[in-house]
């Protein structure tokens, strides 16, 4: 495919119409083969159509042109038929058209992946990402869609004058009707079978997952030892040293020397990986893991793309993938990528940045521990406040649990509670003295009334008594006798037998007396 034109041969191409189709008519290919001045993409004036098709007639029809222009054709009216009867145009849609030329160019495989060099016109990115240019030479521009997704994998961006290669696809983009290249990577003109080798065997590696960034590994925080594979009689290697020397000087370095450009340098890198791998088992199987190199530095200068195509190699790649600790890549200047970079688990701009990225700034380390030193002195601080707070706390719980803070506390308590009691009994005391003094205010009427009826009833009874009593028996002139042995009271003369000793009670006293002889008896029962 031409660079500067359409590609020769293709269908696609031969049904656009040039500038001055209507000065040179030319025959169209396709779909009605009566047509010898008129293109087949031009349409019938308007006049030209019948409007008086009959019933059931498609909206639709197919588009057929009389021979000479378009001009020179009768102008029925809307009451007249067309002048000839099999005259039929067929109207397409705006959206048909599109959709047709949009297949057309889906159907060329030859737009399906290109190549397209050209210099960057207007850029303009879009707020989503999307970066839209176009490429232009002498006769021809081409606009240009460059996604968001495929630019961050990109390390060249387009910038307005700069010449480069597109690789992507032809596409229609229906809403607008424009064609445009989907560029799915870019980067600068000029490297020929070399670019297009690099592009091959990137895809082929990136297929087998040889770049993809799962199977990165971390660096090393502070590496011991840090291995480096580049040439031992350049400038980088004085570079790395000043460098690790400047931000790290406890870090030990171990140098794989390799040829770095020309013919062999990709085995000699290759072999230089292998022996950092070799020095690391051995130290680990003999017990110095410390001597091991943690991370290794794969690095070069800048140079052309020649010149950086043996870290194009696929050896090399494969190394560095199946290296058995972290690989940083620091190969050329900034601009400059290579495939090692890819596989790389840490990719560095230029050998210099990769020193920097493997070790960390002593400076920075020494402003980490001083950070660190602030916030353990103030914990320690505060942690001894807390402390000193709990024991004070422990202290006051100590003292109340004494012997003589209990002793104390409980001859307190028992104050308080004798006081308590005494108040209490007080204030019972004086509501018992006030309920009595009540109660006594309220009895001594009552005891006053019922001392009276008592002495009334008793002075009755004590009436009634000295009525009905022995004394006044007595005092009519009876006697009571008794047998003063036992002074049983005798009712039968049997009871006192001749020489028995009476006493005979009267009502003014008692009299002695003995029976002379025995008594008789009297009536009565």
């Amino acid at each position: 495919m031409s660079r500067k034109g359409p590609p020769d041969g293709e269908s696609l191409w031969d049904n656009i119409p040039t500038e001055d189709f209507a000065r040179e008519p030319r025959p169209a290919e396709g779909r009605g083969s009566g047509r010898s001045e008129v293109p087949g993409w031009a349409l019938p004036s308007w006049d030209a159509i019948d409007t008086t098709e009959p019933p059931g007639t498609p909206l639709v029809s197919e588009i057929s042109a009389t021979p000479g222009p378009a001009a020179a054709e009768p102008v029925p009216t809307a009451a007249e038929p067309a002048a000839e009867p099999g005259f039929e145009h067929r109207i397409l849609g705006v959206s048909e058209v599109t959709r047709a030329v949009r297949d057309a160019v889906r159907a060329d495989s030859g737009l399906r992946d290109v190549w397209v060099e050209g210099e960057v016109g207007r850029v303009t990115v879009s707020s989503a990402g999307h970066c839209y240019f176009t490429l232009k030479d002498e006769r021809s521009q081409l606009p240009c869609v460059f996604f968001r997704d495929d630019r961050s994998g990109s390390p060249f961006e387009a910038r307005t004058g700069l010449r480069v290669v597109a690789h992507g696809r032809v596409d229609l983009f229906e809403a607008q009707g424009v064609y445009q290249l989907y560029v799915s990577t870019i980067q600068p003109a000029g490297f020929g079978d070399l670019a297009l080798r690099f592009e091959a065997l990137k895809a082929r590696l990136a297929a087998e997952g040889l770049f993809d960034g799962d199977r990165k590994r971390p660096l090393p925080y502070r590496p011991a030892v840090i291995g480096v594979a580049t040439s031992a009689t350049g400038a980088v290697w004085h570079d790395i040293c000043h460098v690790i020397a400047r931000r790290w000087p406890l870090a030990r370095l171990i140098l794989a020397p390799c040829q770095v450009q020309g013919d062999g340098a990709a085995a000699s890198v290759v072999a230089a990986l292998e022996r950092l791998a070799r020095w690391g088992e051995q130290c680990r199987a003999e017990g110095r893991p410390d001597e091991a190199p943690a991370v290794v530095i794969l690095a070069r200068g800048g140079g052309s793309l020649e010149d950086l195509w043996s870290f194009n190699d696929e050896r090399v790649v494969r190394a560095v993938v199946g290296h058995p600790v972290p690989v940083v890549c620091g190969v050329g200047h900034e601009v400059d990528v290579t495939l090692a970079d890819f596989a790389a688990d840490v990719r560095a701009p230029t050998p210099s940045a990769a020193a920097e990225v493997v070790v960390p700034d002593q400076a920075e380390v020494a402003g980490g521990l001083v950070a660190l030193e602030r916030r353990a002195r103030a914990r320690a601080t505060a942690a001894l406040s807390a402390a000193r707070v709990e024991l004070a706390a422990e202290d006051r719980a100590l003292e109340r649990l004494s012997p003589a803070a209990q002793l104390a506390q409980s001859r307190e308590r028992a104050g308080y509670l004798l006081d308590r009691a005494t108040r209490c009994l007080h204030d019972e005391l004086g509501r018992r003295r006030t309920l009595d003094a009540g109660l006594c205010a309220r009895l001594a009427p009552r005891v006053d009334a019922r001392l009276a009826a008592a002495r009334m009833a008793l002075e009755r009874d004590a009436a009634a008594l000295a009525a009905l009593g022995p004394q006044a028996t007595l005092d009519r002139g009876y006697a009571i006798v008794r047998r003063e042995s036992d002074g049983a009271v005798i009712r039968h003369p049997a009871d006192a037998p001749a020489g028995e000793l009476l006493a005979i009670r009267v009502a003014r006293g008692e009299l002695g007396a003995r029976v002379e002889e025995g008594g008789r008896q009297g009536p009565g029962p």
